[in-house]
């Protein structure tokens, strides 16, 4: 199905791998424009120059720390006016809540909250204006059935969620054909995930997961594109699970 948004923009954040390359290249094989970031020069311009090569689209890498007012200005010089945004960024450590400063909450919020809340004020009325526009945030299953040990990210994540159920909503932003919606990524085959768990710990979240895998991030990266499809204009506001079948519940 052709998606309609070759020859559209965008900045996909947090993207040198993982989910955000996945949407990345999902973006850049529709014929999209693809400004990426992320903190590591080596890395985002690596991935630069490999999704370049699968897609045969213009990416352009920007190193920067997107959790800090320097980091997304340098993004927003490099791509002002973007008609897709992809909010991302690593989630925090695990831990004991006990065991967290005030300093470790700022951080949190700042990666996983406000950094995207920043992002959406920058790029939305430009979108408006052009009549056309798709955010779409990064957040995390845990939103909806959240992990004790990822307070910090059931935190932010959360907070940026019920920010975003209200901007979604406004007719001003919906009836421009500008939509906001929220990813929520079950377990994924990422070396984030790689890292928190040994093999036995894997092979027990795996036996959990109904599908009997971890998602492959191309499927996220997919699902990712078809939001921010022009077939996608009627969705809005909403908070989409990936997670082969684990959350447990009705709604």
């Amino acid at each position: 199905m052709d998606l309609g948004i070759n020859g559209k923009t965008a900045i996909v954040c947090g993207a040198s791998k993982g989910l955000g390359r996945a949407c990345a290249e999902a973006l850049a094989l529709e014929g999209v424009s693809v400004t990426i970031c992320a903190r590591t020069e080596e890395a985002i311009s690596a991935a630069a120059r490999e999704i370049e090569g699968l897609s045969g689209q213009t990416v352009t890498a920007v190193a920067c720390d997107i959790a800090t007012e320097a980091g997304r200005a340098a993004v927003l010089a490099t791509c002002p006016d973007p008609d897709i945004l992809v909010n991302n960024a690593g989630g925090p450590p695990p831990g004991d809540f006990r065991d967290w400063d005030r300093d470790d909450w700022v951080k949190a919020l700042d990666a996983n909250m406000l950094a995207a809340i920043f992002m959406i004020k920058s790029t939305l009325d430009g979108m408006v204006e052009r009549g056309f526009g798709r955010i779409v945030n990064i957040t995390s299953g845990a939103v909806k059935a959240p992990i004790g040990i990822l307070g910090l990210s059931n935190g932010a994540r959360a907070g940026l969620t019920g920010f975003v159920a209200g901007i979604a909503r406004d007719k001003r932003t919906a009836g421009s054909n500008v939509t906001i919606n929220n990813l929520l990524p079950g377990a994924f085959a990422t070396d984030r995930l790689i890292g928190m768990f040994d093999e036995a710990a894997r092979a027990r979240r795996v036996a959990a997961i109904p599908a009997q895998r971890f998602g492959i991030p191309a499927e996220f990266g997919q699902l990712c594109a078809y939001l921010c499809s022009a077939q996608a204009g009627y969705i809005t506001g909403q908070n989409v699970l990936i997670d082969g079948g684990a959350y447990p519940g009705t709604l």
